[in-house]
């Protein structure tokens, strides 16, 4: 897919964007746009508020303190990339998540909940759920990430089947997939931080040699692909298309970046939306 000068996010709304896409989700499954990005869909008073519970129930570690964690990306949920090769831990697992999500945001407004609220008001004719197996045992939510230091992800896609092939699970029946992203907290303070680079390329078997020798930029460079950069400030709110190609550069300043995440399962024929992490 070649660069042009009109590939731009929707927002910055919901009411905007419904007033540019009859049908939102389907134009992003089509990659007609970047990403609906969603400008302070969340209070960031509450944003900090939460990371500063997260300190204080020892989910995640302070950066204030000389510690031994030496991890640089901590997970709050159930992620089916890291634990999905083993089906039921994933599933028990979820329960787990489910537990906790259901206290960790007393006395606030509950972030997941906003994050599928904002889906369902962008989707036409559909319900969005919880991501379940057949026989009703659901995945995690949603997953809170924290990032420190540099940590950085090179360009790739994510999807359950083209790239993990997760065959076995219930929403490997979706033909696309999103991702929704709820910034938190970003690595530096003031304005909006750069979270993703989205390429303006969806994922073919052509492609992938690019992804696997790490020459996805001279690839782009060659084939005069454009891209965009997605900058977000605490609150901020966008889902994408995973199988456009994209990257995270590598973090900077002092603080964690902390991000509220989802998958999404999408079909243009199917009157579900999965939701998962």
């Amino acid at each position: 897919m070649s660069s042009t000068n009109e590939w731009l996010p929707a927002g910055p709304n919901v009411e905007a964007v419904r007033s540019q896409y009859a049908d939102p989700l389907l134009a992003l499954s089509q990659a007609e746009m970047p990403a609906i990005v969603l400008r302070q869909a969340y209070d960031p008073a509450h944003c900090q508020a939460l990371m500063q519970r997260f300190i204080n129930w020892g989910l995640i570690r302070d950066p204030l303190v000389k510690s031994a964690d030496g991890r640089t990306r901590i997970d709050i949920g159930t992620s089916l990339g890291n634990r999905g090769h083993d089906q039921e831990a994933f599933l028990r697992h979820a329960v787990d998540t489910h537990q906790l999500f259901a206290h960790l945001f007393d006395g606030f407004v509950n972030p997941v909940q906003t994050m599928y609220d904002s889906l369902a008001a962008l989707a036409v004719n559909k319900e969005v759920k919880t991501a379940r197996e057949p026989d009703g045992r659901l995945y995690g939510p949603a997953i809170f990430r924290i990032h420190y230091e540099t940590h950085s992800y090179k360009p790739h896609i994510d999807h359950v089947t083209l790239r993990e092939k997760r065959f076995n699970y219930a929403v490997a029946r979706f033909e696309h997939q999103f991702a929704g992203i709820l910034c938190l907290q970003n690595a530096s303070q003031g304005g909006r931080k750069a979270q993703t680079i989205l390429h303006q390329c969806v994922w073919t078997p052509a492609v992938q040699p690019h992804i696997e020798n790490e020459t996805f930029p001279q690839y782009a460079a060659a084939n005069n692909i454009g891209s965009y950069r997605v900058e977000l400030a605490p609150g901020d709110l966008y889902f994408f298309n995973t199988r456009c190609i994209h990257e995270i550069p590598p973090l900077e300043g002092d603080d964690p970046r902390a991000v509220l995440a989802v998958f999404i399962g999408y079909s243009s024929d199917y009157d579900e939306i999965y939701v998962w992490a």
